[in-house]
């Protein structure tokens, strides 16, 4: 069975976290604004776990509540069938859909291996005359990102890592927009092949202009993530 490091979100972020949030938010910002980085440069990627039936859509289970307000009855599926899926895209498109054998464990040998070196294959083939050059990786802070093997080998392969600020879903397209388009449109599949299958078809048809719109929302959470002085900011979103 694969594993993969679970990701604990606390309920309130600290000042310290918040801190982060917000220094990470106006260096990363400024860079934007200032031309250094373009989001058409931008790569971003993470692993998810899809289910074969889609019953329950991560978005129908997130819900905000007020004070002295009793929380929703959420049900969970541990024993439903699901595969783990990494996934990366760029502003014009998906770059890479991987399928995780249910066998293999994704440590920071399987992510360079079956990940990163694909995604860079796909790089050299989409830009032909530029390669790798300027390209940003924007991943999550799980341990197999963070891996010293890791980091060595996007810099050999001349990929700059965009730093991201722990506890920051809000913060990473795959988990604010790609994650839950596939949850919510996905129909339901009887087996591991053809969810791949459709998962696979189900990106490449998404129109390029939403891979672009995710990427400018970015530039307008990183402000509100700001504005908010970093806590979290995901109900102030109209």
């Amino acid at each position: 069975m694969n594993k993969v490091t679970p990701r604990w979100i606390p309920h309130q972020l600290n000042d310290e976290q918040k801190q982060e949030r917000v220094q990470l938010c106006r260096e990363n910002l400024a860079k934007f604004r200032d031309g250094s980085w373009r989001l058409c440069d931008i790569i971003t990627g993470d692993e998810t776990w899809i289910y074969h039936r889609q019953i329950h859509h991560k978005s129908t289970n997130k819900t905000w509540i007020g004070e002295g307000e009793s929380p929703r009855t959420i049900v969970h599926r541990h024993k439903e069938r699901k595969n783990l899926f990494s996934m990366f895209f760029k502003s014009n498109g998906p770059v890479l859909i991987h399928a995780v054998d249910n066998d293999e464990t994704i440590d920071h040998d399987y992510y360079i291996e079956n990940c990163l070196k694909s995604v860079v294959k796909e790089i050299r083939k989409q830009r032909k005359s530029n390669g790798t050059k300027g390209i940003k990786l924007l991943h999550g802070n799980a341990s197999p990102h963070r891996h010293s093997y890791v980091i060595n080998y996007l810099t050999e392969e001349g990929i700059n890592i965009i730093p991201h600020p722990s506890y920051s879903r809000g913060l990473a397209p795959c988990d604010y927009w790609l994650n839950d388009y596939i949850k919510q449109n996905l129909t339901d599949q009887p087996d591991e092949k053809s969810l791949a299958r459709g998962v696979s078809k189900l990106i490449k048809n998404i129109p390029e202009e939403e891979f672009k719109k995710t990427f400018d929302k970015l530039l307008e959470r990183m402000e509100l993530c700001i504005n908010n002085h970093g806590d979290y900011f995901e109900h102030l979103i109209k």
